[in-house]
């Protein structure tokens, strides 16, 4: 022990004769030289703390005289094999499936009347808004009238061809004259028909200067009055926006290094904190290409109808990208680091006493406070979960008092 003892106290000897020299020459030593001394000190220290732990280490196996008196009071929780999953955390938006930026069919027109209001909830084909029609009403009626003339003329040309055919028949008149009459007659079929075609373009025209819903949903933004010229488009800005809250999903960007970890029917859990709803789905889409610029791909998650859920909430997105029915996972802050790696400290009975062990343990994934544990313990060992921070291998353990 003597022997032991005396490099330490040789070594306590010169950090305070360095200590005394440093002091007397401390004005005429530059930065540089001081910054040196503290360096070489704080070597010693760490030399010395090792060899203090070495002893105590060595003293604590070769005493057997020690008792529960001096032993460790620690705490320990047994450690059982359970369900261990990891999530991918980002953060999303709520947007819908059905949004609609309403646009005239027919191109701009001045708004004569509108039948909604910011807000409202409006169902699938009903009327929004009145465009000024009256020039595409005169052209339905000019081309109505086209058509009755064209029809007086045709059943003209008809009565004329019939009697023609009839004096041929007879031997009198001329053969040019019967197919000039024909030719009339088929010349105004088809003037008919394209007069025909014609009013119900005229038609269609008309019926597009009402604006209708194409989705059910709420109107989330009106930005067109009456008089004013109705395009879908204001600058930037929709005139009319329909949402259909009925079918919402999540959508966000999963960056590249987990496309082969997060699929089509991947488990999710969402969060809304600012309406406090957590829903459990899976990803519906994922995307098959990565974006250039952010090296992303996007997923789209389904969630079921709520009232309270609105178009661009922040949602929180956890992804499940790891799960185990059955892994060893301890609390985080009981695993140590030292140069041979990652370690924990169990209490193993020996005889009639209690000592700590180390272990060197290999570590997977993390999920909270909680860490995968691959190897190094098993269940039913008793981990030391409190009071594990200061203690050595071998050292005596009594147990806190449950």
């Amino acid at each position: 022990m003597k022997k032991i003892l005396l490099p330490l106290l040789l070594s306590t000897s010169s950090i305070f004769l360095f200590t005394s020299c440093g002091s007397n020459s401390e004005k005429n030593n530059s930065l540089v030289d001081k910054k040196t001394a503290l360096e070489k000190l704080k070597s010693q220290q760490n030399t010395l703390a090792d060899q203090i732990k070495l002893l105590e280490t060595e003293i604590a196996k070769s005493d057997t005289s020690a008792s529960n008196s001096v032993a460790k009071l620690v705490g320990v929780s047994t450690v059982t094999a359970q369900y261990f999953a990891h999530y991918i955390e980002l953060q999303g938006n709520v947007t819908s499936d059905n949004i609609s930026y309403v646009s005239p069919r027919m191109g701009p027109g001045q708004v004569r009347a509108l039948f909604i209001k910011k807000g409202d909830l409006v169902k699938k084909g009903q009327l929004l808004i009145k465009l000024d029609d009256a020039v595409l009403k005169q052209s339905v009626f000019a081309a109505n009238k086209s058509l009755e003339t064209l029809k007086i003329q045709l059943s003209f040309a008809k009565d004329l061809y019939q009697r023609q055919n009839n004096l041929w028949k007879e031997g009198i008149g001329t053969e040019v004259q019967l197919i000039s009459a024909k030719n009339n007659v088929q010349s105004l079929e088809r003037q008919l028909t394209a007069s025909e075609e014609q009013i119900k373009v005229a038609e269609e025209q008309l019926k597009a200067t009402n604006v209708i819903a194409d989705v059910a949903g709420v109107v989330d933004e009106l930005n067109v009055r009456v008089g004013e010229i109705f395009a879908g488009i204001a600058g930037i800005v929709p005139q009319i926006k329909i949402v259909n809250t009925a079918a919402m999903k999540v959508t966000t960007e999963i960056p590249e290094n987990y496309s082969s970890k997060i699929k089509q029917g991947s488990k999710v859990i969402i969060n809304l904190p600012d309406i406090n709803k957590v829903f459990n789905s899976s990803v519906a889409t994922a995307g098959k290409s990565i974006n250039a610029n952010n090296r992303s791909f996007e997923v789209e998650v389904k969630i079921p109808y709520d009232a309270n859920i609105r178009p661009n909430q922040l949602a929180q997105i956890k992804f499940l990208d790891y799960e185990a029915a059955s892994a060893i996972a301890i609390n985080i802050n009981t695993v140590q680091t030292d140069e041979k790696g990652k370690y924990i400290y169990i209490a193993v009975p020996e005889g009639n006493k209690l000592v700590a062990r180390k272990k060197i343990i290999v570590v997977g994934e993390v999920n909270g406070q909680q860490i995968e544990v691959k190897s190094g313990i098993n269940a039913g060992d008793q981990l030391i979960t409190e009071g594990y921070q200061n203690i050595y291998e071998g050292q005596l353990l009594t147990l806190l008092a449950k």
